[in-house]
């Protein structure tokens, strides 16, 4: 197969010289609301081809590959007192495949458990292209399940004004759990 970024032929969707040079994750800190933080690897202009690659039958592949390149290295070297668990924002399966859950799988390590199936939005609207009146007018509406006086951590692939995270880290405290902050591929403010 061709890579998908330079089109030489390799063994994986992202050859390794472009994983190597391309894809680099620098670490980048949003503040949300007081003390509460948004971590990212990327900005959205590094990444937007790939991240719009969750629309098509090849992106598990591709999450895949940039989990490893960021959030399997964090994951990693994260220390913490207690067992965090891991909660990817919505994973749904509309695409054959969640690639938020690809992004929890990847945090696993010593201190963190992914959990799956635990954040649903009911209401299922497209954020992408929108603006922040039309996000605060149209919450997601999210659904916990099974989860309660927990320690964890919020996973996504981008975040862009903020919203879904701290709607999602609402329904997470209504339960009791102590959201400790949030880890984006990307930052579409950067």
């Amino acid at each position: 197969m061709k890579c998908l970024s330079c089109e030489n032929l390799s063994f994986q969707i992202i050859c390794n010289t472009c994983q190597k040079n391309l894809l680099e994750p620098s670490f980048h800190k949003r503040e949300l609301k007081k003390d509460f933080f948004n971590y990212s690897f990327y900005t959205l202009s590094e990444l937007e081809d790939l991240i719009s690659s969750k629309y098509y039958f090849h992106g598990d592949r591709v999450f895949n590959i940039l989990a490893k390149l960021s959030f399997a290295k964090f994951g990693q070297n994260f220390n913490f007192p207690n067992q965090v668990l891991a909660i990817p924002i919505d994973d749904h399966t509309r695409h054959d495949f969640s690639h938020t859950a690809i992004l929890a799988k990847h945090l696993k390590s010593e201190f963190i458990t992914p959990k799956y199936n635990i954040l649903k939005a009911s209401n299922i609207v497209k954020y992408a292209g929108k603006d922040l009146e039309f996000r605060k007018n149209n919450p997601r509406k999210f659904k916990v399940s099974n989860i309660k006086n927990q320690t964890l951590i919020l996973c996504d692939d981008l975040i862009t004004t903020g919203t879904t995270i701290l709607e999602a880290k609402k329904a997470l405290e209504k339960q009791n759990n102590k959201v400790l902050f949030s880890l984006t591929l990307a930052d579409a403010k950067l």
